[in-house]
């Protein structure tokens, strides 16, 4: 591709001569490009992938630190663990699941740093932002999410690269507060009833459950609910707006 690229400029620039040059560089950075992994590896932005079996330990250990970060272990919380992975993977493969992750932390520190990079450099973004929502309901399970839960969590959604915007609109899914809905929405309170509109659209598009097609039963549920609460703002914003 840039051999005929360049060779064409060459010769708008430098007749018959430019296009010879051109057309060298060009096959040498073409020759590159390819042994490298082509344009996405010649930028450091090639794709790697996460085994099921990595992403279901690497996942659980989220979730215990999410579920110690308040000192205080809930059976609620332990349970909404299970649930979820028993509805993912069925009751048998949950159980192999959780025996392994319990040998391996015997042995191994848990770190969120190493962990939530390993996941953002091996997952799609909107698959990182549900894991944000799903750590976000595990601490609520119990009634409440408590400031240590959220602090985990905002460390974790900094390391899984999660932007502020995203991050600020996930947590006010499970936080109650007067402009809650607009955070939801990423706009502010003063926002026009067309920049309403405009991010409406947005965050539907952003938190559409078919962007985790890819993804099993129990997360496409969750990526559900979250669109549920984009719904759910838009129309209190209306009500409020009489829109």
């Amino acid at each position: 591709m840039f051999k005929w690229v360049l060779a064409v400029i060459g010769y708008m620039y430098f007749r018959f001569g430019g296009a010879i040059l051109g057309f060298i560089i060009g096959s040498i950075i073409d020759n590159w490009t390819r042994s490298s992994g082509g344009m996405q590896g010649m930028f450091g932005q090639q794709e790697k992938k996460v085994s099921p079996g990595d992403f279901e330990l690497n996942l659980l250990s989220l979730c215990s630190i999410v579920i110690k970060a308040d000192g205080n272990v809930t059976q609620k919380e332990l349970d909404y663990v299970r649930s979820y992975f028993v509805q993912a993977y069925g009751k048998e493969h949950a159980n192999a699941t959780f025996r392994t992750f319990n040998d391996l932390i015997k042995d191994r520190e848990i770190s969120a740093s190493r962990i939530s990079q390993y996941l953002a450099a091996r997952t799609k973004y909107p698959a990182r932002l549900q894991i944000i929502h799903f750590l976000f309901g595990i601490a609520q399970a119990d009634g409440r999410v408590s400031e240590a839960e959220a602090r985990a969590i905002q460390e974790i959604a900094g390391y899984l690269r999660i932007g502020r915007m995203d991050f600020e609109s996930l947590k006010a899914m499970f936080f109650k507060s007067a402009d809650n809905a607009y955070k939801i929405l990423e706009i502010q309170k003063s926002a026009s009833d067309d920049e309403v509109k405009k991010a409406y659209r947005h965050m539907v598009k952003k938190y559409h459950p078919d962007k985790l097609g890819h993804m099993d039963e129990a997360y496409r549920k969750g990526a559900q609910e979250k669109f549920n609460k984009v719904q759910e703002a838009y129309e209190q914003i209306q009500k409020e707006r009489g829109m």
